[in-house]
């Protein structure tokens, strides 16, 4: 499946079916999986990556929120709930191109296979969820996603062919997520993962036996207390006491 981005797809747009699609101009290819928290995603890269290292290719993974830039100041922010619809946007768009730069198009350059736990249509589903429409003009020039991007989801009547069944997932997965949430807040992996902590196993343990990455274990830890207003594992496990999650 190739990476659709608004330059490709103005370009597609205007080709003829029997026209090939415009070749790359970099030798590397770069390889995106999105999903929700909890879908699997990071782990299924994760899995991805370590096969692909033991075929001898050139690899490097890149994710969401890892940009130095802006990495402690997101993490901060959300924790302290200070972060407005607005400066998520906007620490969404200074960390993905400070990566882009820096990271993904030297390495794409280079020859390398770049995978990314999310791109950049995390940022635009993030800010359809939060009701801004706001997008960087630099990412999209012609405003071929802010026109689609509603309070309520993507408006699948506007979207362009090529974007029509990405955004059915989206809306769909969206609306199931909404309707299945607990009351706490918490997802069902993330309410598997606190059930585990009062036996005091680490947190590499609990990923091995669920099958999931570290960093995925770790985001769902991280997600938790902030969900539950704590700010470490024994003030977690009191917190979901308290609320009967351990009955």
């Amino acid at each position: 499946m190739g990476i659709v981005t608004p330059e490709t797809l103005t370009i597609t747009e205007t080709l003829s079916l029997k026209e090939p699609a415009p070749k790359r101009q970099y030798p590397g290819a770069l390889v995106v999986v999105e999903g929700i928290d909890g879908s699997g995603k990071s782990t299924q890269l994760y899995l991805l990556k370590r096969w692909l290292e033991i075929g001898g290719y050139r690899i490097h993974f890149t994710e969401w929120n890892s940009s130095p830039l802006v990495r402690s100041a997101t993490r901060r922010g959300k924790q302290r709930r200070l972060l407005t619809p607005t400066t998520f946007s906007l620490l969404h768009a200074a960390d993905f191109a400070d990566r882009c730069e820096r990271q993904i198009m030297p390495l794409l350059h280079g020859g390398y296979l770049v995978l990314a736990d999310r791109y950049i249509y995390t940022a635009f589903a993030r800010d359809a969820a939060r009701g801004y429409r706001a997008l960087s003009p630099r990412f999209d020039p012609k405003g071929l996603f802010a026109r689609i991007i509603t309070a309520n989801g993507i408006d699948e009547r506007q979207t362009p062919e090529l974007m029509l069944g990405y955004a059915r997932v989206i809306n769909a997965v969206a609306a199931a997520a909404r309707a299945s949430r607990p009351k706490a807040g918490l997802t069902p992996a993330e309410l598997r993962v606190l059930r585990a902590l009062p036996a005091g196993t680490t947190l590499n343990r609990i990923a091995s036996e669920f099958g999931k990455s570290p960093k995925t274990v770790e985001r769902q830890v991280q997600s938790i207390y902030g969900k539950l207003h704590v700010s470490n594992r024994a003030q977690a496990v009191q917190r979901a006491r308290e609320l009967g999650i351990y009955a």
